[in-house]
């Protein structure tokens, strides 16, 4: 495998091929928490970790830039993990498997959790420098962004003493970032009965594979597929129509990844098998067509398959079905205020059979309007409600309200112009941060998120370019040598 540590800059690619070899999904941070420490320890610098897990490395300011402000840079140790059908990989044990691919850096079968690897990088590249001067430095590592912000949520006042942050978990280089949505999460459960398998039926599974999947924030407003919806959608059809009845329905894995596989294991009477085989070639003709631009690799099947060992009772069958079919997923509102940005949107994220005889479905709310987080959030719960099923939701997180006067927004635009010739976009994400998290904890903060681009986050054709990497080192090197000093900020206020 073609090592990663010849490409420029080569103390990033080496820190980010390192922390490849680190398993690190959300929950499961031990093993990079201890690297992270290790690396700490062996270059004397001061570090320390909290009770939910987030770490901080200082680094003292170089000789004659002991009086310029402190900074802090900040990105989070965990990564999504999602894999392809029949890729073998346990994200709790196994390495990641990076390659170069033209301009790009790929994993094999998996993601590559460039989201929000190369931030980590990128900061341990600046802790080990001898040669970049800076001032003072602190380096927040947070734990469980992916799958809620439990890091942030649970980062104490005091932790540390920067009042300029640098996000470095964006994935749109040439954009600053200034602003986030807020999110929240609603969950359903549907308990079921389980049934004998009527007689003269059989058995057969309905699958959905090929979809692109991606970022429920950066990318809902595509038009891409979703593999629940699809699914659900055939289901619906064919219990209104059919002697249909289903055992079990899965698919999708993150909350905040659009699904991009599912299935479903269902019976049929024999005398409506030619029936639902032909109606099967007419569904897929139709949603081939519906997402021919945006999901060109879509795949459906119908196959025969084993017979299971019970379906789940009619009531709930019937709920479950036309609740999924008339939940809201996809872009709810655009913003009036910010052109092109989505305000408002809700993802379809997963549905799995549990062991105690129920279906838990997962679902995403996002919106920079906090009142419409939960006007949305209201509106996934109905649907389920009507289905009798029983709906949670989670603590939600909060926004990042733009500061257009911003002084690192005003340095770090500068800097780009300075270094690439061009304007970078100032602008606000739909995707969260956990930006609004520390704005509550310290509200003095100034802040600002870029990156290098990454397409495909949180999938298995997740992708971090080269070339734009190489830049955003540099922008984040020119900034940290452009942070001004204290006394010049006292001397601005008189």
């Amino acid at each position: 495998m073609e090592k990663l540590s010849h490409l420029e800059p080569r103390q990033v690619w080496k820190y980010f091929e390192e922390i490849c070899q680190v398993p690190r999904p959300s929950k499961k941070e031990d093993k990079i928490i201890q690297y992270l420490m290790d690396f700490a320890k062996e270059r004397n610098l001061e570090s320390r970790k909290d009770r939910a897990g987030n770490m901080l490395i200082k680094k003292p300011a170089t000789a004659g830039k002991e009086k310029l402000k402190t900074v802090v840079l900040q990105s989070h140790v965990d990564m999504v993990g999602e894999k392809n059908k029949g890729t073998q990989h346990n994200f709790e044990t196994d390495p990641i498997k990076p390659y170069i691919d033209g301009d790009w850096v790929k994993a094999e079968g998996t993601t590559l959790g460039a989201d929000d690897g190369i931030g980590i990088a990128a900061q341990l590249a600046l802790l080990d420098s001898s040669e970049i001067p800076h001032g003072p430095i602190e380096c927040l590592f947070t734990v469980d962004e992916e799958t809620g912000l439990t890091g942030a949520f649970a980062l104490e006042s005091g932790f540390f003493d920067g009042k300029i942050l640098l996000n470095l978990d964006s994935e749109d280089w040439g954009e600053l970032f200034i602003g986030c949505a807020g999110g929240i999460d609603t969950t359903a459960v549907f308990d079921f009965d389980r049934e004998a398998v009527p007689d003269d039926h059989q058995g057969f599974l309905i699958q959905v594979t090929g979809l692109n999947g991606g970022h429920s924030g950066d990318e809902i407003h595509k038009g891409l597929g979703n593999a629940l919806k699809v699914v659900n959608r055939f289901l619906w059809y064919t219990t209104d129509q059919y002697d249909l009845r289903i055992s079990r329905f899965e698919g999708g894995r993150a909350r905040n990844a659009i699904p991009r596989e599912a299935e479903a294991h269902i019976t049929i009477h024999e005398e409506d098998v030619d029936n639902l085989k032909k109606y099967f070639e007419q569904f897929e003709a139709d949603i081939k067509n519906e997402l021919k631009v945006t999901e060109p690799n879509l795949k459906l099947t119908l196959e025969k398959a084993d017979m299971p060992a019970y379906v789940i009772d009619e009531d709930t069958q019937h709920d479950m079905v036309n609740a999924l079919y008339g939940c809201p997923h996809g872009v709810h509102a655009w913003s009036q205020e910010i052109e092109d940005l989505v305000e408002t949107s809700t993802n379809l994220a997963a549905i799995k059979l549990q062991k105690n005889d129920s279906f838990f479905v997962t679902t995403s709310q996002r919106s920079s309007v906090d009142s419409a987080k939960h006007d949305i959030a209201s509106m996934v719960e109905s649907v389920f409600r009507l289905g009798n099923a029983k709906v949670n939701h989670s603590e939600g997180y909060p926004g990042w309200q733009p500061n257009t006067d911003s002084e690192i927004m005003k340095i770090t635009r500068d800097s780009y112009k300075s270094l690439f010739n061009a304007d970078p976009e100032v602008k606000a994400i739909h995707a969260g941060l956990e930006c609004g998290l520390f704005l509550q904890k310290y509200p003095y903060l100034d802040m600002i998120s870029f990156g290098p681009t990454i397409k495909g986050a949180h999938t298995p054709e997740e992708a971090i370019s080269i070339e734009t990497t190489k830049e955003f080192w540099d922008l984040l090197v020119d900034v940290i040598q452009k942070i001004p000093s204290n006394q010049a900020s006292k001397a601005n206020r008189v």
